[in-house]
């Protein structure tokens, strides 16, 4: 009983300290109004990524941590829409915008403009790469490189990948692309003998699956972006071929597809960025206008979901909706000064 008791105390303390060494900045900012500019909501990783970035906002205006934190999505996902949108909360008189960015490039010179006006701006998941913006970048290429070693491990180095893009033109899409195309180079039994833009949605890349696979060879392997791995399983199964492996990116269905396939045998990862990055977009936003010093490059993990914890995270994760972590201040700021 004593050992437990000291086991006990001894993590308390050791939260305690955590929690004293994480420098939070306590600038006020009760006043000021955060906006959260979108470039695209036609799937539930993006919609569950509002969502997100809706339960942590209201609850800081309710708290009154700030004033305000809307949500503003384009209609077409287009560049010229998302910079008029920007320019529109600048005028609106937004002191701070959160930047889910259409491209790393296309925003740059809206971005400058509301820097140049006081207006602080975070981009991530879509990243901006004008330097006076904060950018919370994911490892997309490592990303792409994770999904191909582990079918190497799989495959013995030897097979043929169908690869599932996203969105064309989205800098998301080119770097897990990059990231599976030089991760390749080490593998030469294997080959990617087919690629379709499923869009990060299960039913378009189901639609462009069924299209190419008459035209296809025997498939061992299929890397993906996130929303289109049921889609794809499903393309598979009406078309009379065998399941093979399929790397999934966390959506609800695809869980539950696994968990049904497994009864057989069949394994598999599972692997995105969690929506919840816009909660962490929110939180270094407000620290940032509360005076806190924090590097313009940040790095996020991704959430994977491995197989001996796939039950659990099912049974918590919604229909439609995806595997998630909402992140708290306290855990924002642990990251940014790099303690977590």
């Amino acid at each position: 009983m004593q050992t437990f008791i000291k086991v006990v105390t001894a993590a308390c303390m050791a939260l305690a300290a955590a929690s004293a060494s994480a420098q939070i900045a306590t600038g006020d900012t009760s006043s000021t109004k955060i906006a959260l500019s979108n470039n695209y909501a036609g799937n539930s990783w993006r919609q569950q990524m509002l969502k997100s970035w809706s339960n942590v906002a209201d609850a800081a205006v309710k708290q009154k941590v700030v004033a305000a934190a809307p949500s503003f999505t384009t209609a077409e996902s287009q560049a010229t829409e998302q910079v008029q949108q920007i320019q529109n909360l600048i005028l609106q008189g937004f002191k701070a915008i959160a930047v889910d960015a259409v491209s790393p490039t296309a925003l740059n010179g809206v971005i400058k403009q509301a820097c140049g006006a006081g207006v602080t701006v975070v981009s991530f998941d879509g990243i901006a790469t004008e330097p006076c913006a904060y950018r919370i970048a994911v490892d997309f290429q490592g990303m792409g490189r994770m999904q191909v070693d582990y079918l190497a491990k799989r495959l013995n180095g030897k097979g043929n990948l169908l690869e599932i893009r996203g969105l064309a033109g989205v800098s998301v899409d080119d770097e897990i692309h990059q990231g599976i195309v030089d991760e390749m180079k080490k593998y030469p039994g294997m080959k990617i003998v087919g690629s379709v833009h499923g869009d990060w949605t299960q039913t378009v890349a189901q639609k462009q699956v069924a299209g190419i696979l008459p035209t296809l060879p025997k498939i061992d392997g299929v890397v993906t972006q996130g929303g289109d791995g049921y889609g794809a399983a499903q393309a598979i199964k009406a078309a009379g071929r065998p399941t093979p492996i399929i790397i999934l990116g966390n959506r609800q269905e695809e869980l539950a597809w696994w968990a049904e396939q497994r009864k057989s045998g069949y394994e598999t990862m599972s692997v995105t960025i969690p929506p919840g990055a816009s909660s962490l977009a929110f939180w270094v936003t407000q620290q940032v206008l509360a005076g806190k010093k924090v590097p313009h490059d940040i790095r996020m993990p991704v959430l994977e979901v491995k197989p001996d914890e796939l039950d659990a995270v099912l049974a918590k994760t919604p229909s439609g909706a995806l595997a998630n972590k909402e992140y708290t201040r306290d855990e924002v700021v642990a990251i940014v000064d790099g303690k977590k």
